[in-house]
């Protein structure tokens, strides 16, 4: 039975990866076709990382990525300032509020971008009586504040998923004897003690910052999903290169994932 089992495994495995594999196999292969001073040939097809050079020294790939860049460190910290101590709160003193924050929080995944958008156009329009939109910096801040509501179902799992490995209450009445605050008791003990969840949630808001397309390209700002759409619709190479660097930063976040989960705390069975 178990080699049966293991069998089975390991071909389900070998099935999904070849699910997954081939076709970034195949778009990794089409980007790197090259007419003219091929690298290195392959049953007759010249290939070479030209297209990748191409895409790098692009000024607009430069620009585009270093705003997506910016704009998901700012996402992550106006995340973490909402989510930590709200979920802290509720775990420690609200928990019957807890149905009510998870609903809230996966709003985002029921309510498609483009309405969010489109709201934010209407109510904070030129005609309106918060004129953000008049302004860059202003439409800069309701991007980061839409991308901080796209984020806010993975974000708020990640952290609520670190506060049930920590005693709460027991951190809070240690720092509290000692003198400490609110801000000195979120900041100073119960950050560090979920910051790999934390870390977990940040690097998921830095992969959909990256790739979000629909808040960028209505609010009209050059973030990086903006930009791979308009070279997938003018180019024939290059897309695809862009695809296996998107896909390569995704996956890098992922494995940051997995490899800090490794150093989170483990804890006893404990109370939600």
């Amino acid at each position: 039975m178990r080699k049966g089992g293991a069998w089975w495994a390991w071909l389900t495995f070998a099935i999904g990866a070849t699910y997954f594999l081939v076709p970034l196999i195949a778009t990794l292969e089409f980007s790197m076709r090259q007419r003219n001073n091929p690298v290195f040939s392959l049953f007759g097809q010249g290939y070479s990382f030209g297209v990748f050079n191409n895409v790098f020294g692009d000024p607009r790939f430069q620009q585009t990525f270093t705003y997506s860049v910016l704009a998901a460190i700012f996402t992550i910290l106006l995340g973490v300032l909402i989510v930590v101590p709200t979920a802290y709160w509720v775990r420690l003193r609200m928990p019957y509020l807890r149905p009510v924050i998870e609903f809230v929080t996966l709003l985002p995944l029921v309510i498609p971008a483009i309405v969010i958008v489109f709201g934010y156009i209407r109510m904070y329009g030129s005609n309106s009586m918060l004129p953000f939109l008049g302004t860059t910096g202003g439409t800069n801040v309701l991007l980061v504040i839409g991308y901080a509501v796209l984020s806010l179902p993975y974000m708020y799992r990640a952290v609520d998923t670190g506060l049930r490995t920590v005693d709460v209450p027991t951190l809070t009445e240690a720092a509290q004897i000692l003198g400490a605050g609110w801000t000195t008791i979120i900041a100073r003990v119960i950050l560090p003690n979920v910051l790999i969840a934390v870390l977990s949630g940040a690097f998921l808001t830095f992969a959909i910052v990256i790739g979000e397309f629909t808040m960028a390209s209505l609010l009209n700002r050059p973030a990086f999903g903006p930009y791979m759409q308009n070279l997938g619709a003018n180019r024939a190479y290059e897309p695809a290169a862009l695809a296996i660097i998107a896909f390569a930063l995704t996956w890098g976040c992922m494995a940051m994932i997995q490899f800090l989960s490794r150093y989170a705390p483990r804890s006893a069975n404990r109370p939600n």
